[in-house]
C-alpha cells in the first residue's frame, strides 16, 4: 500500500467518523452546526451567499444537510 493510499484511507475514515459524530448531535458536518463559515470570503469561495453554509442552508442542522446530500 502506497503512502497516498494510506493517507486517503485515513481521510475517508476521519470523514465517516466526523459525519457520524455530527449526526449524533444533529449538527451540519460542513459548518460544525454553526450555520455559517467563520472564515472570511476569498476568491476561492463561490457560494451564492457568503454568510450561510451551502450544505445546510444556514440552519446548522444535520437533517437539512442530509436532505441536501441525498
Amino acid at each position: 500500500m502506497g503512502l497516498f493510499d494510506v493517507l486517503s484511507q485515513w481521510r475517508n475514515t476521519w470523514h465517516e467518523n466526523h459525519v457520524n459524530h455530527m449526526k449524533e448531535q444533529n449538527k451540519c458536518p460542513d459548518c460544525f452546526g454553526r450555520g455559517f463559515f467563520p472564515l472570511s470570503a476569498n476568491e476561492f469561495m463561490f457560494y451564492s451567499s457568503l454568510h450561510e453554509c451551502p450544505g445546510c442552508n444556514g440552519s446548522g442542522l444535520y437533517t437539512d444537510w442530509n436532505h441536501r446530500a441525498n
